[in-house]
């Protein structure tokens, strides 16, 4: 049996931090599917998957450069 990969949860500004996008162009590529989606813990507490955002990283580096992601 494969081991998983251990997932870890990351806030709104670790968000920012690792895709250089504002507050608001996280949420609009959200709106539009573009972006992967928050994880809501409690009322008034949402985190992302860090795997889930490096992964949406990738694929925007290897578009970029005109790579199959």
């Amino acid at each position: 049996m494969a081991t998983a990969e251990p997932r870890r949860f990351i806030r709104r500004h670790q968000v920012e931090a690792l895709t250089s996008l504002s507050r608001t162009q996280i949420y609009r590529l959200i709106a539009r599917n573009e972006f992967p989606r928050q994880v809501k813990l409690a009322p008034g507490h949402a985190v992302w998957v860090e795997q889930e955002v490096a992964a949406w990283v990738d694929q925007r580096i290897a578009a970029a450069r005109g790579e199959a992601a």
